[in-house]
């Protein structure tokens, strides 16, 4: 995501917006409240549609053009949550939350491409360095990891269910991943232990 994103209050004249989104070379903009929470959003379409629909004569602003409620994600979330959103929605840019709806960032379509444009190769490599290897404490070969087209196949045997469980969660998170199968069986029903 990027950090650094223009944002609107809901009494910035459409005038302006439109003048950020050139300036910017954006085609969309949250719009927050005084306590930095995501309230709407307002797109070029938007204040093009607007413009041409009103004949009030009057200044329109960001609460009178903006979509509400802005669809969301939070920045915890995973980059397949987002592309899904983005898919269904037709959506160009998504404003990223913190917990308490707080405007932290921006994650555009070609953000989330460049994260699925990696290969397979990449992504095994992170699975099998900082899963297996570092956050699970095992040998490269205790996990056979198989990657295609981004989707991760987890095949071995580890100590424990909860060991399993945090395997296939993380490996969910890394970038890149479109779905993980888990064909990693246990020999104990325990949570995971970290090696001393």
């Amino acid at each position: 995501m990027t950090d650094d994103v223009v944002s609107a209050r809901s009494g910035t004249p459409a005038d302006v917006m439109a003048r950020w989104l050139a300036e910017y070379d954006i085609n969309g903009l949250p719009v927050v409240d005084a306590e930095d929470r995501v309230i709407g959003v307002v797109s070029a379409t938007d204040l093009r549609r607007d413009r041409r629909t009103t004949d009030t004569g009057g200044v329109l602003t960001a609460g009178e053009v903006m979509s509400a409620p802005a669809r969301t994600v939070r920045a915890d979330d995973s980059v397949v949550r987002a592309a899904r959103l983005m898919s269904t929605g037709g959506i160009e840019r998504l404003p990223v939350v913190d917990e308490e709806a707080r405007l932290v960032g921006m994650v555009t379509r070609r953000d989330v491409l460049q994260i699925f444009s990696r290969t397979d190769a990449e992504i095994r490599d992170e699975v099998v360095d900082e899963i297996v290897v570092r956050a699970l404490w095992l040998s490269p070969q205790t996990v056979d990891v198989v990657v295609r087209q981004g989707m991760v196949t987890l095949s071995g045997r580890l100590e424990s269910s909860g060991a399993v469980a945090i395997a296939v969660r993380m490996t969910r998170q890394v970038d890149g991943v479109t779905a993980v199968v888990n064909r990693l069986t246990h020999r104990h029903e325990a949570p995971y232990r970290q090696p001393a």
